[in-house]
């Protein structure tokens, strides 16, 4: 009975805040979307009191942030406003014990002016934590409080504070904020680059940092493959070979084209890379490759980015671009000198990596270029092992036209057919019978 004589009265509070704040009044935003956005939420909020009137027991949870801080909220606010939310209500159930959800990837600061929003739709109150609050937003599913959020950040802009606005933006796909970082740092570019926050930006997130470089100094959009969310740290040595299909993101590999001549950077912008370590440009080198971005494959290596760089499994940028399937990459770094057999840690050479992923467009690309299509692992399996163990029968073919040895045996004494056969892949144990 205590429990709902107090959450009567917080329902009571509740609404008359509602009432008081002028809760029908659309958010001020300039886009027509957004301004949809809030008045879909606000037609909801007759529902959302409705679900809390009728809950009774278990209407709210206590959220648990990252700091220890703890706040209550409904969950029928929580779940209307949040389809992440949402989900993660689903695992709570009303009868549970201890109705307590925790989120360690926020500050209990952050997290009540989230709350704040979630009940009022109103914009933060406080601008300075506007870039945290972005972050939640685009994490909880939250639309129209991240464009709230953009429009604060943006207005705050300033030579110290830019660079690090322009990685947030294009972290969290926040459009209206990165054209608008990147606006401001044209117009202000020299005292932008001297600023510490410019160095701090390349230090600390360098991928991020070149796609920035690249919207400021105007760079053509790019016609290959754009990065996965997540690449993952590189494979491990599973099934006596050292590959994995952790860490890989399926691609399709793009057809070798005729390599344009490399431009050479003169914007202010591009320039300042040339300043950076030789490992800095090497791990950027190495990031723009499995992005599959030619024109920062070109930029890094015409300011003097090492193409044989390598990561700490000894992986280059062939191997990645082999690996993820970017074969204009791959065609490009070939051309300025790449090593086409070099090893990684697993003594795995690109054509191992082409032919594990079934990537049979940069399979050829590398035959074609005196790829070792016989080259030995650590487990003494050759891309045609490889391509057989995983099914991968177009490359498998395109390896047996290079004149990959199917007879040849791995240290465990496994021709190809043997592993296709064992793997139960009819398709490629056609191939390797065939005469």
């Amino acid at each position: 009975m205590m429990f709902r004589r107090n959450a009567s009265c917080f329902i009571r509070i509740f609404v008359a805040v509602v009432m008081c704040s002028g809760y029908t009044r659309p958010v001020s935003v300039t886009e027509a979307l957004t301004v949809g956005r809030v008045h879909e939420a606000e037609e909801a909020t007759a529902v959302d009191l409705g679900a809390l009137l009728d809950a009774g027991d278990g209407a709210v949870v206590t959220l648990l942030a990252g700091d220890n801080t703890q706040l209550v909220a409904h969950r029928a606010i929580l779940a209307a406003r949040s389809a992440v939310f949402a989900g993660m209500l689903r695992h709570l159930t009303i009868e549970a014990s201890s109705s307590q959800l925790a989120l360690s990837d926020i500050e209990g600061p952050v997290l009540r002016q989230v709350l704040a929003h979630l009940y009022t739709l109103q914009p933060p109150q406080l601008p300075s934590m506007a870039p945290q609050l972005l972050v939640a937003a685009d994490q909880y599913g939250l639309s129209v409080l991240k464009v709230q959020c953009e429009q604060q950040v943006a207005a705050q802009l300033s030579v110290e504070t830019a660079s690090a606005t322009g990685v947030l933006a294009i972290r969290h796909s926040a459009n209206m904020l990165k054209q608008a970082a990147v606006s401001f740092i044209k117009a202000h570019l020299l005292s932008v680059m001297a600023t510490q926050g410019w160095d701090e930006a390349v230090v600390n997130d360098p991928q991020t940092f070149m796609e920035l470089v690249h919207l400021i100094a105007e760079t053509p959009t790019d016609a290959s493959t754009p990065s996965a969310a997540e690449s993952g740290t590189g494979p491990s040595s599973q099934l006596h070979s050292g590959h994995s299909d952790d860490g890989w993101s399926p691609a399709t590999a793009v057809p070798p084209t005729t390599p344009q001549a490399t431009p050479q950077p003169d914007d202010a912008a591009v320039s300042h890379l040339r300043n950076l370590s030789g490992d800095m440009k090497g791990e950027m080198l190495i990031a723009a490759a499995k992005d599959g971005s030619v024109s920062k494959v070109r930029t890094l290596l015409a300011v003097g980015a090492d193409v044989e760089a390598k990561d700490e499994n000894k992986r280059t940028a062939l191997h990645w671009a082999a690996a993820m399937g970017h074969g204009e990459v791959a065609a490009h770094l070939l051309e300025v000198g790449a090593g086409v057999n070099a090893r990684d840690r697993w003594q795995n050479t690109p054509l191992h990596l082409a032919a594990w992923k079934g990537h049979a467009a940069v399979v050829r690309l590398l035959a074609a270029s005196s790829a070792d299509h016989n080259a030995r692992d650590q487990s003494g399996s050759t891309p045609l092992h490889d391509a057989a163990r995983r099914g991968r029968a177009e490359a498998a073919a395109a390896l047996l036209e290079a004149g990959a040895d199917r007879e040849d045996r791995n240290y465990g004494g496994d021709t190809p057919l043997d592993l296709a056969e064992r793997n139960n892949h009819q398709s490629l144990i056609d191939i390797l019978r065939s005469s």
